[in-house]
């Protein structure tokens, strides 16, 4: 039986993608193995948003072909995407392929010789624009990645997105909540729909046929599926209707996480997002009025250009304000084919690392108190099967990171416990209530 191996960089749709094209190998008869194993074909996905990509990929590549120097090795994702050239430079790289050929990569795999040079198979990603594929992970029990949209419309300066997976696309709502029913039924409790823009969901050919709230909506009926998590959603897509819904909603969890990128009205602008600094207010106003435990998370890039030190300490003290959980910083880098790699007032190095250590003692400073505010409260936690000294974690439904003595048996299972007290290393200690009856 031939072996192959995965490894991804980047986000959970790449997670959720590799997961998609490992069951294509499984279906064409090969077992799937750990990447120390000597496997026969290695499979990198690669990823453009993330600092160093190619220097990533080709440390990758170097590893794997240390455990199996004969391997046949394919590089796929948004860096394949991208700069399938320079991936075919890598020593020992035998296969890129594009956007639109990864998931047919079985169909390109027919030879497993090692190639003096290699092959790409990648198209100009219009081509790619109006086919979704559906995608979702089953890595662990407990939860699944389930991409529902590809590809975005939006024109942000910083971003190569749109050039590395295409236009907004989006599979049909009975085909998600169908993918959701056996998701169920393969005994995963909790779903975080995923997606490049996932409040853009609907279109499909270049049409809007839905939106996202009618997949919430539809979602929200699905048996057996115990928590639904929204990824990811932009401030101008989360419209009140949402709020107000998931504030009722039998399944979707009290937890948002809204791009931001900048508190300063002037760098959004620089950025090209499609909404300001006050509607941002509102958002997390609206949500805190309806569910004061919501858990609200924050994407911010420090660094860009033209962000003077009083542009930052504008962003800073906006979220400082913010009555918002914890922060996702990303220290801005320049990328080749977008817009603000060309615009002035470069800010130096040093001053977006420095940037970025204040807003992450500011996020550690945000979850914390966050996490005070919790502290006595009574709360569902679902339970994972990762063991740390001792210790198992798991999230309440408000994104709530607690610890108990590991025990085997609650894995992936639901407990009503409450919460304690912070830990050193920030995480809630709990005491477990009487068992929650699962809700039939």
């Amino acid at each position: 039986m031939k072996k192959v191996a995965f490894y991804t960089l980047g986000c959970k749709l790449n997670f959720s993608e590799t997961s998609t094209i490992g069951r294509l190998f499984t279906d064409a008869g090969y077992a799937v193995v750990e990447f120390q194993d000597q496997a026969d074909v290695y499979v990198i996905n690669t990823c453009s948003v993330t600092e160093h990509a190619d220097k990533k990929c080709r440390k990758v590549v170097k590893e794997a072909l240390k455990y199996s120097p004969n391997a046949f090795v394919t590089i796929v994702g948004c860096y394949a995407q991208l700069k399938p050239q320079e991936i075919a430079e890598i020593e020992g790289v035998d296969m890129v392929l594009g956007a639109a050929e990864k998931f047919r990569i079985v169909e390109y795999i027919t030879d497993l010789t090692k190639q003096p040079k290699a092959l790409i198979h990648q198209q100009n990603i219009e081509k790619v624009n109006h086919n979704f594929i559906a995608s979702y992970s089953i890595g662990d029990r407990t939860r699944t990645f389930l991409k529902v949209q590809d590809g975005c419309d939006y024109p942000c300066t910083y971003c190569t997105i749109p050039l590395a997976r295409g236009a907004s696309r989006s599979d049909t709502i009975e085909n998600v909540v169908n993918r959701a029913k056996m998701i169920a039924e393969g005994g995963v409790k909790e779903i975080v729909l995923t997606g490049v823009n996932l409040g853009d969901f609907g279109i499909r050919n270049g049409q809007r046929e839905d939106k996202f709230f009618d997949l919430v909506k539809a979602l929200d009926e699905v048996e057996g599926i115990e928590r639904i998590r929204i990824s990811s959603i932009e401030p101008n897509l989360l419209s009140n209707e949402i709020i107000q819904f998931v504030s009722t909603s039998k399944r979707f969890v009290p937890h948002f996480h809204i791009p931001l990128q900048s508190g300063s009205d002037k760098i959004l602008g620089l950025m090209r997002r499609r909404y300001r600094s006050d509607l941002y207010v509102e958002r997390v106003a609206k949500i805190k009025e309806v569910m004061p435990h919501c858990c609200i998370g924050v994407d911010v890039i420090v660094g860009f250009p033209g962000e003077t030190k009083e542009d930052f300490l504008d962003t800073y003290q906006f979220l400082n304000q913010l009555d918002i959980s914890y922060l996702h910083v990303f220290t801005y880098s320049e990328r080749e084919l977008t817009a603000a790699a060309e615009m002035k007032g470069v800010v130096v190095g040093s001053e977006r690392n420095e940037r970025s250590k204040m807003l992450h003692i500011l996020s550690d400073k945000k979850r914390r108190a966050f996490y005070e505010s919790q502290i006595g409260a009574e709360a569902e936690v679902l339970f994972e099967a990762d063991q740390k000294s001792g210790y198992m974690h798991g999230f309440t439904k408000n994104y709530v990171k607690v610890r108990a003595k590991y025990d085997p048996v609650m894995v992936n299972e639901l407990k009503a416990v409450k919460l304690l007290e912070i830990t050193a290393d920030g995480e809630v200690e709990v005491a477990e209530l009487e068992t929650v009856h699962a809700h039939h």
